[in-house]
């Protein structure tokens, strides 16, 4: 039993220190740059993809340790190119209009991948010298795992050592804590945003490499190593090296001691341990978060003085703006009769979808200024709760009752922890629930059918034809989106923008703004389970996929494109997004990387968003005609 447990340590160290390897880097860039690199996935992806290549194309000791050297170089040259054209412009913009552009970016890399390397999976050798096993306490060991153990100590004593005795170390541990006052002693902010960047992205790109003998390469990995990474900076604490090494020991050990115990019975109970290897680190997280707010080592985060734009007031809708949700009701009301493709009408029914999706969270994001990385587990929640109550033979109004109370149970508490903390730490703890919720529904097989999902969720027969639920969704979601624009300037919607731009002063005139954001949380999620409910009857099947980071990230990528603070913008955001991902899906094979750049275009152009920028130009426009 003890020879097993220490063999399971040391599967854990190895493991451990391949994602140090990877995690620091992503911390280094944002303590001093205070972007959350989404693409950062998708860096370590290209590591393992360059090495393949150069080890296949040399082989022996040159190719695979040569690979290991070119994959660090040549993702470090793609990070620059990135940082230097894109993530320049928009060091001064909200970081989750940042996240967006950084996902555009993960887009456009899984294709260029797609392309060059294509859909197949790409063993790579093993490492020359370290292709045996010891043997450890009788179990044999492999010695290219004590390496990478050994590399995870050396890169932490040099990493050490070049930010405590070194210029270019002192400026960086000087921006982490002040980025303003260094630029007013004379450093080159922008010289050393690059080498910051340069220097993450050849981390993951080294620690990609060093993966390559422990998995093959596929377009999977970035989405798969970029959770995992973001729990070790977010536990360690933002910005911390120390943090981040210590958390991937805990993380991996966590995984490791998981897989190591299996199956136990607990009076009478069977745990299968090794299925919490899918969610371990999100528990240790929301732990973490809970009772540690800024991580094992983390300080509060210090954003740029200049960064941090005051919140845009809601205004009343504009006459133009009238005019135009006028129209689109006019057009959704006519749709039916224009159109004689039932594609049309799908198409149509999942715009309404998430648009109201869409906007649940934008009460959050905007009215709220909340940030959630996990909005996809209420949605997901009124889906199951509907789509469960439909196979207990429930009628349609029974199992959307049944699917908005469920999303309200989970999003009641989980929004009660979420509001404690603030900016990224509290984007994290929801994203650490959501993930959490997604394992329950993934692997609870005998209730939610597991990967599988659950199917034969129809409508009832008055509701069979795709005309008639078009009918349905369009009053369900027209009353739910009306509800969202309401809420905003109801003495409630006051309320809650006042505990977002000045608590302080909020808590001096008598409001909880903790009780109103736990308030505006609750009933984001109810919205959001509305969504889901109609989702399920409108697909006829479900599938834990609607849970996933995937899912969150379309509903951040909507809201941030049509403007967070507009009353329509997540409206105008959903139906582009949906537009464009359908259209470009079946346009082209590489429709991922057509979206991202489009996304990266309107994160460039339109950084406050698509209704956002039309607002505010039709503004100066009338301010010019009145000044005349």
């Amino acid at each position: 039993m003890l020879s097993s447990f220490l063999v399971q340590t040391l599967n854990g160290l190895a493991s451990a220190s391949s994602l140090f390897l990877v995690a620091v880097g992503l911390s280094l860039i944002f303590g001093v740059t205070r972007i959350v690199n989404f693409a950062h996935g998708s860096f370590y992806m290209l590591g393992v993809y360059v090495a393949y290549s150069v080890a296949t194309a040399l082989g022996g000791a040159l190719g695979f340790w040569g690979g290991v050297l070119a994959a660090g170089l040549v993702v470090a040259v793609v990070g620059v190119v990135a940082e230097f054209l894109i993530l320049r412009r928009i060091y001064d913009a909200p970081e989750l209009l940042q996240l967006i552009a950084t996902f555009g970016m993960v887009l456009i890399i899984k294709d260029a991948a797609l392309a060059i390397w294509g859909p197949e999976d790409l063993l790579g050798p093993r490492a020359p010298g370290f292709r045996g096993a010891v043997d450890i306490f009788g179990h044999a060991f492999p010695t290219y795992d004590l390496l990478l153990i050994a590399l995870g100590v050396l890169m932490l004593v040099a990493l050490t050592t070049l930010l405590k005795k070194t210029r270019f170390g002192l400026l960086l541990r000087a921006a982490t804590q002040d980025r303003e006052m260094t630029d007013a002693l004379g450093v080159n902010q922008r010289l050393l945003f690059t080498a910051v960047f340069a220097l993450g992205s050849f981390l993951a790109g080294i620690g990609g490499a060093l993966q390559l003998p422990r998995e093959p390469a596929n377009l999977a990995m970035d989405l798969t190593i970029i959770a995992d990474v973001f729990v070790v900076v977010v536990v360690g604490g933002l910005g911390s090296l120390s943090g981040a090494f210590v958390a991937a020991i805990i993380i991996s050990l966590v995984k490791a001691y998981c897989i190591g115990l299996g199956a136990l019975t607990f009076f009478g109970v069977d745990f299968e341990f090794s299925k919490f290897t899918l969610v371990a680190e999100f528990i240790v997280m929301a732990l973490v978060l809970v009772f540690k707010p800024n991580g094992l080592f983390g300080k509060p985060i210090t954003h740029s003085r200049s960064a941090s734009a005051a919140q845009t007031r809601v205004q009343l809708p504009s006459r133009t703006a009238l005019i135009a949700t006028a129209a689109g009701v006019l057009i959704m009301l006519f749709l039916p009769g224009w159109v004689g493709s039932e594609y049309t009408l799908v198409l149509a029914i999942d715009m309404m979808v998430f648009a109201l999706f869409a906007a649940s969270l934008g009460l959050i994001i905007g009215a709220g200024g909340m940030g959630s990385f996990g909005h996809a587990a209420y949605f997901g929640l009124g889906a199951y709760g509907a789509a469960l109550a439909v196979k207990a033979g429930c009628g349609i109004f029974v199992a959307m009752g049944c699917g908005v109370l469920l999303a309200g149970a989970g999003a009641l508490p989980f929004g009660w922890f979420s509001v404690r903390l603030s900016g990224t730490y509290m984007a994290m703890l929801t994203l650490a629930f959501a993930q959490i919720t997604w394992s329950i529904v993934f692997q609870w097989d005998a209730v939610t059918g597991g990967s599988n999902g659950l199917v034969g969720i129809w409508p009832p027969q008055w509701l069979s034809t795709r005309q008639d639920f078009y009918w349905f969704a369009l009053g369900i979601c027209g009353a739910g989106l009306l509800l969202c624009a309401w809420l905003v300037h109801t003495p409630f919607g006051y309320s809650l923008r006042a505990s977002r731009d000045s608590p302080v002063k909020a808590r001096a005139i008598g409001l909880s703004p903790a009780r109103f954001q736990w308030a505006a949380f609750t009933l984001a999620g109810v919205m959001a389970g509305v969504a889901g409910v109609v989702y399920a009857f409108s697909k006829g099947s479900i599938s834990p996929e609607v849970l996933s980071i995937p899912r969150s990230v379309d509903a951040l990528v909507m809201v941030l494109l049509g403007g967070v603070n507009t009353l329509f913008g997540p409206i105008v955001g959903a139906v582009a997004f949906t537009w464009l991902q359908d259209t470009l899906a079946r346009s082209t094979e590489y429709w991922r990387a057509a979206l991202g750049t489009i996304i990266l275009l309107l994160v460039l152009l339109f950084p406050r968003g698509i209704v956002g920028t039309i607002g505010s130009w039709f503004e100066a426009r009338f301010t010019r005609r009145f000044a005349q």
